[in-house]
């Protein structure tokens, strides 16, 4: 029996990149899917390959995370279709990066934390009476750019850390009720990425310099992985917890500012 055979899982932005990767791993390990996004030919391009190369049903929904009612809407389909949820992963995020905090408007910031915060605080919400019923748990996705300041990065970084924050709050509060809580920091190689490195080789080879590993994560066998772990009972008790997926890129950002001080301390 593979480990989670017969399990629903939720993914939000399912179809490409992080999602996909998530999406073929607990397909690989038995789950039954509910994919999210905003494109249907791509939610549906998805479905097929799932379904053909894994053999488990896949439920597509186009759905704007910053919907509540779009959410609500998700979590009906998803019971009319399989009865439960096992597993709720908040993947999807849409942010404007590369900004300095003082150039970020309102409307960059109501876009990250619509689309991500809000987000996953509406799927919480709605999942939370069928993941009580299944001791089920949740997977939020938040970011290195919170963790260690990334240049650029505000409004995403405020949003991946306010969902970090309402995660310790949910697994605090939802204990009682059976339910795990915890997040994944990925730095992953994306098709996004990829473009990335094709047009700037010489930065994407200074960024791997930066990574004790030497690569990005894949997003299947490396962070879908864990993420299939953290949803099965070999995990059953851990929550509350952030796990980084970044090859160690946050030693080096450390070992760098212990440097910097240092040097300041000796001057």
């Amino acid at each position: 029996m593979k480990r989670l055979e017969e399990n629903v899982t939720i993914i939000t932005g399912g179809g490409k990149g992080i999602g996909y990767g998530l999406a073929q791993a607990f397909a690989e390990a038995g789950s039954n899917l509910v994919i999210t996004g905003r494109t249907l030919s791509r939610l549906e391009s998805a479905k097929e390959r799932l379904e053909a190369e894994y053999g488990v049903k896949v439920l597509p929904i186009v759905a704007d995370g910053a919907d509540e009612a779009a959410i609500k809407d998700v979590v009906a389909q998803t019971i009319d279709t399989f009865g439960k949820i096992n597993t709720l992963v908040n993947n999807a995020q849409v942010s404007k990066s590369g900004l300095p905090l003082i150039e970020h408007t309102k409307e960059d910031l109501d876009l990250s934390i619509h689309s991500g915060l809000y987000a996953a605080f509406f799927y919480m919400r709605e999942c939370h009476p069928y993941l009580k019923e299944s001791k089920g748990s949740v997977i939020n996705f938040a970011s290195g750019a919170g963790l260690f300041g990334k240049l650029g990065q505000s409004s995403y970084a405020a949003a991946k850390e306010g969902i970090r924050g309402l995660s310790r709050v949910a697994a605090a509060e939802w204990g009682p009720d059976g339910i795990r809580v915890n997040v994944i920091c990925p730095l992953a190689m994306t098709e996004s990425l990829m473009e990335w490195k094709d047009n700037y080789p010489d930065l994407f080879a200074k960024t791997i310099q930066g990574i004790p590993l030497g690569r990005f994560a894949d997003p299947k066998d490396d962070i879908g992985r864990v993420a299939v772990f953290l949803a099965s009972e070999d995990a059953h008790y851990i929550t509350g917890e952030t796990i980084t997926l970044q090859g160690g890129s946050g030693l080096v950002t450390g070992r760098f500012l212990l440097c910097r001080q240092g040097n300041r301390q000796r001057n």
